[in-house]
């Protein structure tokens, strides 16, 4: 897919998310949270760049971390409606619309102590250049902690896109699993010029309480929304029905209990940090 049209396709997707997103996935992606929040050590008073903040999970959490002592956190991303509920929700952060591969048009380079990215990378067209482009809005000492879904055979919920890919013309995330396969995030942590690089890949389970639930997650919520609502009623119903199948394995009684993994990546810019 060309590069353009697969951030369109990201940026209206997610919009088409946004007001629904955070009921849907906010417990299930805790733990990543938690996960890139524990490697990246904020400390109170640091500046905290967060790309890909969707509706501010991370940058809120990242907000109370550094706040008490005057820290800054700001967030970017595509999606005007992803910005705007994290605005809502996170009145002491700033928030700008940016496409991460070319956050120096927005952001300075050498500014933040920390730049975090929780759960983005899948979804942009060069994740390699991403990286390199947040590398270079660290300081020196500076570090970067990120989070990506594993390897797609670890994801119970991975079917969801041939299922939807099958029924429309263009990829709706293509090579999504690629940069949270084997030592992928780790190559290129290192080839963003980051060092101390290392990784983690916690095991997860997400839960729903029933088959709407988790349908609702995956269509209404996730990056697939904006091809579901082009859907006539029984593309959904047949899409639904497919997606129940299979995620059948993991259901208990009414309830379903899908595993998953992530990968959280860690590195740090050379040099030795200086006092702001």
């Amino acid at each position: 897919m060309d590069a353009r049209l697969q951030l369109r396709v990201q940026r209206y997707g997610w919009d088409r998310a946004a007001p629904s997103y955070e009921l849907a996935w906010k417990q299930a992606l805790e733990p990543a949270t938690a996960a890139v929040l524990t490697s990246a050590k904020l400390r109170p008073g640091e500046r905290v760049l967060d790309v890909a903040c969707g509706s501010g999970l991370l940058t809120r959490a990242a907000w109370h971390a550094v706040a008490s002592k005057g820290g800054e956190v700001v967030g970017t991303d595509i999606s005007e409606l992803m910005l705007a509920e994290a605005a809502e929700r996170s009145p002491d952060c700033r928030f700008v619309r940016a496409d991460a591969q070319n956050l120096d048009k927005f952001v300075p380079d050498g500014y933040f102590d920390a730049v975090l990215c929780g759960l983005g990378l899948m979804y942009m067209p060069d994740p390699e250049a991403a990286l390199a482009t947040m590398a270079r809005c660290l300081r020196p000492g500076g570090r970067m902690a990120v989070s990506v879904w594993g390897e797609r055979r670890a994801c119970g919920w991975a079917e969801i896109f041939p299922i939807v890919d099958s029924r429309v013309r263009s990829e709706v995330c293509p090579m999504f699993f690629r940069i949270g396969t084997g030592h992928t995030l780790e190559e290129a942590l290192r080839a963003a010029g980051l060092v101390d690089v290392h990784s983690s890949h916690p095991p997860t389970t997400i839960h729903y309480t029933d088959a709407d639930a988790a349908c609702d997650a995956a269509f209404l919520s996730g990056p697939v929304a904006l091809a579901y609502s082009r859907f006539d009623e029984s593309t959904r119903l047949s899409v639904r029905a497919e997606y129940l199948a299979s995620i059948e394995p993991w259901r208990d009684g009414g309830r379903f209990e899908i595993p998953g993994t992530f990968v959280i990546g860690f590195g740090q810019k050379p040099g030795a940090a200086i006092d702001a």
